[in-house]
């Protein structure tokens, strides 16, 4: 999973964010394979948090495939991306999901 901050300068409301933020996630999606939401900021017109979740049989291809997607990100938004990046294997997700199942 990637959390991406986003910061669009040059918009002047809303809607203008929500273009360039369409126009974001449909490409995240069809150029890396991605899944997006954008799951914070939604009343601010500058700011953006998008969680993006991406699934492979190899660390280290994520690894490569996240390398692409930061390096297409910090050309397409040069005033700003923080990015913070968090794996975790099928085992690591059986646990979490065991821990809720069981309440806690």
């Amino acid at each position: 999973m990637l959390v991406l901050d986003l910061h669009f300068p040059e918009a002047g409301s809303l809607k203008a964010k929500r273009k360039d933020l369409q126009s974001i996630k449909a490409i995240l999606h069809r150029r890396f394979g991605a899944t997006v939401a954008e799951t914070d900021y939604h009343d601010l017109w500058q700011r953006a948090r998008l969680t993006v979740a991406l699934v492979s049989g190899s660390a280290a291809h994520l690894d490569e495939v996240i390398d692409h997607m930061c390096g297409w990100l910090d050309a397409r938004c040069p005033a700003g991306v923080r990015t913070e990046r968090m794996f975790a294997s099928t085992d690591d997700l059986r646990d979490v999901m065991s821990t809720l199942r069981l309440g806690g």
